[in-house]
């Protein structure tokens, strides 16, 4: 149906509702005469006249009466629709496809899955994992999890995380035996623990900075995964060296279980961010996603704040 079509019985069903043109033209904020034109265009195109007019009174024909009794329950649902859509404002509902990597489905969406859900019953979600770097508006995904170096620019992007940091880690069981490297180039004489980016991919050259200075090092190991935390549990059983995201092997250093070296020279660089293709009516499930997420990682910053503060207060208060 062509948007004159819908205009003109939308204005046929307006009338008969209101039994009056000078009624009907107010309700749909046109002028009478411009709505006399809409019916006699409407009557036009039929071949049959839909109302009877006088200088007192409107009513429709029999035909009218027919085609406003087809009408009425059209418009009734539509207007239904649009009505929930926008209570969706405030009660979202719908499907949600988010794409992520399995590094941040840990980090960001595993905590929050059951408090979504009890928040948002109306919303089912769809968390696909994927280290592939899929296009989310190939795939269908609403929205997708990256590092922001590997973010296309056309992206409406929303920061999950600080900056992240690179680090060199082994176990003290495996540093008994091999001297703790000064320099990435001693990573050649270390056994090394292999990433290779999933789906088949190219092995995983160990990035370095220091100043204006950047090495790639292709380093030497009998073990090569693809997965973190396969190269974590390897670490801590002494098997050799690993290269990883500073905050997934932090827990480890703090306790003691992994010894960090190298730190000068590791870099840092843009850290998650949720994306997604458009700014412009973002769905109301995918709003309240986000904002689900941000408050999350607030609160996070807090209560980590908060532990970091509480040596120190317990010894001014000593």
């Amino acid at each position: 149906m062509r948007g004159t079509e819908f205009s003109e019985l939308n204005a046929f069903a307006a009338i008969v509702e209101e039994g009056s043109f000078v009624r009907a033209a107010a309700r749909l904020r046109v002028s009478p005469s411009a709505l006399s034109q809409t019916i006699r265009g409407l009557e036009e195109r039929v071949g049959v006249r839909l109302l009877n007019r006088t200088t007192r009174s409107v009513s429709p024909t029999a035909t009218g009466e027919t085609l406003f009794a087809r009408l009425a329950p059209a418009f009734s649902e539509l207007e239904g629709a649009v009505a929930d859509a926008h209570a969706s404002r405030d009660r979202p509902a719908g499907s949600l496809r988010i794409n992520v990597p399995r590094i941040a489905a840990m980090r960001f969406i595993a905590p929050i899955l059951g408090d979504f859900r009890r928040t948002y019953p109306d919303i089912a979600l769809t968390t696909i994992i994927d280290d592939m770097l899929t296009d989310i508006v190939e795939g269908r995904f609403d929205a997708g999890i990256r590092l922001g170096e590997r973010l296309h620019k056309d992206m409406v992007a929303v920061k999950l995380s600080e900056e992240l940091e690179m680090a060199a880690v082994a176990a003290p069981s495996y540093l008994e035996h091999h001297p703790i490297p000064r320099h990435p180039a001693d990573l050649h004489h270390h056994e090394c623990i292999n990433f290779q980016w999933p789906g088949g991919g190219n092995i995983y050259r160990w990035e370095f900075a220091r100043g204006q200075r950047a090495l790639e090092i292709a380093v030497n190991g009998g073990l090569t995964v693809n997965d973190t935390e396969l190269m974590i549990g390897a670490a801590l059983d002494g098997v050799g060296v690993a290269y990883m995201l500073d905050y997934q092997v932090r827990p480890w250093i703090e306790a003691g279980k992994l010894i960090r070296f190298l730190e000068a020279w590791s870099p840092r660089f843009p850290g998650f961010y949720l994306y997604h293709t458009s700014s412009r009516q973002v769905p109301p499930a995918l709003r309240v996603f986000i904002d689900f997420l941000l408050a999350r990682r607030r609160c996070r910053s807090m209560k980590v704040t908060r532990r970091r503060d509480l040596p120190a207060l317990e010894t001014m208060a000593g």
